[in-house]
């Protein structure tokens, strides 16, 4: 038997690698951030035309506020894990944020989940009005495909915009918010919130990795390897925000915690109870870990699903 020193050390061992690895990849999105923050600066509005004042302003106010970048993080990511470089899927990358934005602002009006804070500040509707809002969000949607068509390879603009709109639109993100909208206060069951979120979460992070594959050239069989990776860390990302939202840190989340159980949405923890949905969220995060050896370099990607697990430590 293992004498228990050499176990300790053994553990202790396993521990630091472990951590040098979170370490690591920490420093790696970083990195990945300060790129992507480039390239919203760089795309958000086109030059040289003359933009009404507060649109310009509600545009970046909702886009160049801070946040996680995550979506085109795992563009990038993605791009690398195939062999392909980081830099020719920075359009890309930039186009599915512009998206996700946009969904913010239109997602926190009143009419929608009427919330009045996001990423620690007042929401964009607060700010500039129900109105320059609306039309910001308009905005950020439709110059996503412009630079889809503007910055990624000409080979691959097609199937890009496609992928993109299916994945932001009536059979994606928008089908997945009017079933999260029309579901308050009804029986939360896991059949009804994953259909949800298939469509509301996991579609958008489907598109972020078979872009990243695409740009990188990838098959056409990585390119479906990359979807299913894709899918199933977003399902995971909607487990964990769900505990968070129910009983995470708001100064850690950037906005109140509560009010999913306030509205009765359907989420994860509503429909499972808290401790299963942490299993859930580990299954899902095994998955993606196992989902991410298809790649040729698939080491980050297998850490970046873990260290969305951990944030519910």
């Amino acid at each position: 038997m293992e004498p228990e020193a050499a176990r300790g050390a053994t553990r202790s061992t396993g521990q630091g690698t472990a951590t040098a690895a979170a370490q690591s990849l920490e420093r790696r999105l970083a990195e990945l951030r300060e790129q992507v923050e480039a390239a919203l600066r760089h795309w958000l509005l086109p030059a040289g035309e003359e933009i009404v004042p507060q649109l310009q302003a509600a545009c970046e106010y909702a886009v160049l506020g801070g946040g996680k970048r995550l979506r085109p993080v795992v563009t990038l990511l993605v791009a690398h894990a195939c062999g392909g470089r980081v830099e020719a899927a920075l359009a890309a990358g930039a186009a599915l944020e512009l998206v996700h934005c946009y969904s913010l602002v239109h997602d926190d009006l009143p009419a929608m989940d009427d919330d009045d804070f996001r990423r620690g500040r007042p929401t964009c509707h607060k700010v500039y009005g129900d109105a320059i809002a609306i039309l910001a969000g308009d905005a950020l949607l439709t110059r996503a495909f412009e630079v889809v068509a503007l910055g990624c390879d000409r080979a691959i603009v097609p199937e890009a915009v496609r992928e993109l709109a299916h994945a932001a639109g009536v059979a994606g993100m928008v089908n997945g918010q009017a079933g999260d909208l029309l579901g308050e206060g009804q029986q939360p069951t896991e059949e009804r919130v994953r259909w949800i979120h298939l469509r509301k979460t996991a579609a958008m992070f489907r598109a972020a990795a078979t872009l990243g594959a695409r740009c990188a050239g990838a098959a056409p069989e990585l390119v479906a390897a990359a979807g299913r990776f894709g899918e199933t860390l977003g399902l995971a990302f909607q487990v964990v925000d769900d505990l968070l939202g129910k009983s995470g840190d708001p100064s850690r989340t950037g906005k109140p915690v509560g009010k999913d159980d306030e509205r009765g949405k359907l989420t994860y923890p509503a429909a499972l109870g808290e401790a299963a949905a942490r299993r859930r969220a580990a299954e899902l995060t095994a998955r993606a870990r196992q989902e991410a050896e298809a790649f040729p370099q698939p080491a980050e990607l297998a850490q970046l699903a873990l260290g969305l697990q951990e944030r519910l430590a």
